[in-house]
């Protein structure tokens, strides 16, 4: 029989987000040490439609690093035998698998992707199977310019050159290794590092010779013009000398001012020869520019890793790190749930090609234009636009140069109409039509887009008041505490804004969606869908938002239990209806 140990975790099973019930789930030790442990987890699945999602984790190690140093929230029952040779169990941990309490990578068969909050759900992912295979690791700046050395180091084990000139060379490939290497090894290297703008380093004591001066007495800088010892100057390897607090100047500036990092060239008229990682450190004293000058190195390696993205929040200086890019939500440490692919806030289900049009629509005039096409006109001799401001039909132009009188009708000029009620006379048909039809397009778009604005950044607005009720829920949950409630049954309230803020979001940018999709029957199961979300949304909202007393404790216990399991059904089948569209390209879209 083996000797293993027993444990009883007392925490709630909901940590673990399968949110499935008539699960069975067997946890036993194979090794223990004071804050690890590895279980083999085993399920038992009543259902059998999920019986072939779980099949892969039967019997599966997997490591655990609690988050809190003690016991707490824990509960052992330990066999007197099985204590006393807990630590002779002999089994190996496997290091992969390292993973803190509450991240388990355990894929909920029912809401996949993202990794999960503090509560066990994912932030805003649709129920996409390829998202389940979608690891990524947050990495600090120093491990990222840990990074940078292991990819220096790699690259000189073949090439043997001075490490801060191969981290030239790569920079310019944007550190793509292979690129490097194949052009290093095709023969031309002259030519290679004359496009990277260094000099050979089989060629520097040759240069270093022809160009060191040798005077005993003081030489002017050519910057300053101040004459210094020839020992108070320096330069790189392509003989430029200058003094130390030109040098000192001159990369603080370029650091500092400019924000120049990799690039930054040798002072001299005309030499593009870049200065080198340890030159720059010897030469600025400031610590604060030697800080900026690494974070800007750092951000250039960052920038040319499609692997690497920087976390989008404010202050936040963590980069993500995945195994391939794609457009999919990645969670910094932070608590920034961002996609991978263009940066932005998680934005299921609209892609990013349409949000970013979406973005630059919001940001630009075009509204701005479509307003003025279709409540003003322009001159049609001076071409200033003009609004109309009465009901009278004869305008005369404003502009001091122009002065022309015209009809706002026709655009034609006002002498021939004649005076009677200043009525238009002059009527074409084809232009006419061609006006207003111009005209109505641009009302009809301008009316269009704003319905969808408006819609947009009303659950935009919600979802930061959204934000601000966990303090109010944190409040309520201490009042139901105090009505002989326990901590573990009120944590449906927390669950439930959770919830509330993964369907605003949802919806914000179902709008985004909509606003470029082509009118179909899909479209309109899309739409139904759409309206459901929202509608259970708003009576979530309304929930949350009621004054709690004793009569109504249970009551509101049960409707909010039941609306946040209803919104969160509806969002799912909201998400899987828009993602098989995509897969079976069933959506049509309107080009701007």
């Amino acid at each position: 029989m083996d000797k293993r140990r027993k444990i009883v975790i007392s925490r709630n099973i909901h940590a673990f987000s399968l949110k499935k019930t008539n699960y069975i789930t067997y946890f036993e030790t194979a090794k223990s040490s004071s804050s690890k442990f590895l279980f083999s987890l085993c399920f038992a699945v009543s259902d059998n439609k999920y019986t072939s999602n779980l099949s892969h984790l039967a019997c599966r190690y997997i490591k655990l690093n609690p988050v809190m140093d003690s016991d707490e929230g824990y509960n052992y029952e330990f066999d007197d035998e099985e204590e006393e040779c807990s630590e002779d169990s002999g089994e190996e941990e496997t290091a992969d698998d390292t993973l803190e309490l509450g991240e388990v990578e355990l894929v909920d068969p029912v809401v996949a992707g993202g990794e999960r909050d503090d509560c066990g759900e994912t932030g805003g992912s649709g129920p996409r199977q390829d998202e389940e295979d979608y690891r990524f690791e947050v990495l600090t700046a120093e491990q990222i310019l840990q990074h940078m050395v292991e990819c220096i180091r790699e690259v000189n084990e073949v090439i043997q050159n001075p490490a801060t000139i191969t981290r030239i060379l790569l920079s310019h490939f944007n550190w793509d290794k292979e690129k490097l290497m194949e052009r290093y090894f095709d023969g031309n290297l002259d030519k290679l590092f004359s496009e990277c703008h260094v000099i050979n380093p089989s060629k520097k004591s040759r240069t270093r010779l022809m160009n060191t001066r040798s005077s005993a007495q003081d030489l002017p800088c050519q910057i300053c013009y101040l004459n210094y010892p020839n020992s108070y100057f320096t330069g790189l390897e392509c003989g430029h000398k200058f003094c130390m607090q030109c040098w000192g100047d001159y990369l603080t500036t370029k650091i500092i001012e400019e924000g120049m990092g990799q690039t930054i060239s040798c002072p001299a008229h005309s030499c593009d020869i870049l200065v080198d990682d340890n030159t720059v450190m010897r030469l600025i004293t400031d610590s604060k520019v030697k800080l900026k000058y690494q974070h800007l190195i750092t951000n250039s390696f960052v920038e040319c890793n499609r692997l690497l993205k920087w976390c989008p929040a404010p202050d936040c200086h963590h980069v993500v790190k995945v195994q391939y890019p794609d457009a999919k939500p990645v969670r910094c440490k932070c608590g920034r749930q961002f996609c991978f692919n263009c940066g932005e806030n998680w934005h299921d289900p609209v892609k990013c090609k349409w949000l970013r049009k979406w973005i630059k629509k919001c940001d630009d005039d075009s509204e701005t234009s479509n307003w003025i096409a279709a409540n003003t006109k322009e001159c049609p001799k001076c071409h200033v636009t003009i609004e109309k401001d009465g009901g009278c039909n004869h305008m005369v132009c404003r502009n001091q140069n122009c002065k022309a009188e015209f009809c706002w009708v026709c655009l034609g000029p006002w002498e021939p109409h004649g005076s009677a009620w200043y009525n238009c006379n002059r009527y074409n048909e084809d232009d006419a039509k061609a006006a207003r039809d111009a005209q109505e397009r641009s009302r009809a778009a301008l009316q269009r887009y704003l319905f969808y604005c408006n819609r947009y950044m009303n659950h935009m607005q919600s979802l930061r008041f959204e934000h601000k009720l966990y303090a109010q829920v944190k409040q309520k949950m201490e009042e139901m505490q105090q009505h002989n409630m326990s901590w573990i049954e009120v944590q449906f309230l927390k669950k439930a804004v959770d919830v509330l803020c993964q369907c605003r979001s949802t919806l914000m940018f179902t709008y985004v969606f909509a606003f470029y999709l082509k009118k179909n029957n899909q479209s309109i199961i899309f739409e139904n869908n759409q309206a459901d979300l929202e509608n259970a949304t708003e009576v979530l909202s309304g929930y949350l938002e009621r004054d709690i007393s004793q009569d109504s404790l249970q009551d509101i216990k049960q409707k909010v239990q039941d609306k946040y399991r209803y919104c969160e059904s509806r969002r799912r089948v909201l998400l899987q209806h828009v993602h098989e569209g995509y897969d079976k390209d069933l959506w049509e879209y309107i080009e701007d």
